[in-house]
């Protein structure tokens, strides 16, 4: 038997918005990192006129907002990509698994069958 055999008779389901999805992800992540770094830059061309420490006080807090934001939008973005990708998986096809013998008895007093425990 193949590793890799398929089920006889299973009907694969048509590929649905998961594959849209995962075709979308690489530009909003692109987009949305750039759309989310825009205060930063914004800061700095309006923040230039004002005294140097508190310039840079505002710039460091809009950077660490900016920068908490797109690893936000980046996790976000991920647990997107896992969840279709499991569901195009899911839709794949279906593999025939590995046999075992089953070791099961109809008497509880046969060899290999475990006895509950009395209390």
């Amino acid at each position: 038997m193949n590793a890799f055999d398929r089920l006889p008779g299973f009907v694969q389901t048509p590929a649905g918005r998961e594959r849209d999805v995962l075709r979308l992800l690489p530009r909003v992540l692109v987009f949305g990192t750039l759309l989310l770094s825009l205060p930063s830059l914004a800061a700095r061309i309006f923040l230039g006129e004002w005294d140097a420490v508190e310039a840079s006080t505002g710039l460091q807090m809009v950077d660490i907002l900016a920068l908490g934001i797109v690893v936000l939008h980046w996790t976000a973005v991920l647990t997107v990509a896992i969840a279709a990708f499991i569901v195009m998986v899911m839709k794949g096809p279906a593999y025939v698994a590995d046999a075992y013998p089953l070791e099961d008895s109809e008497t509880p007093d046969s060899p290999g069958c475990r006895q509950p425990a009395s209390f």
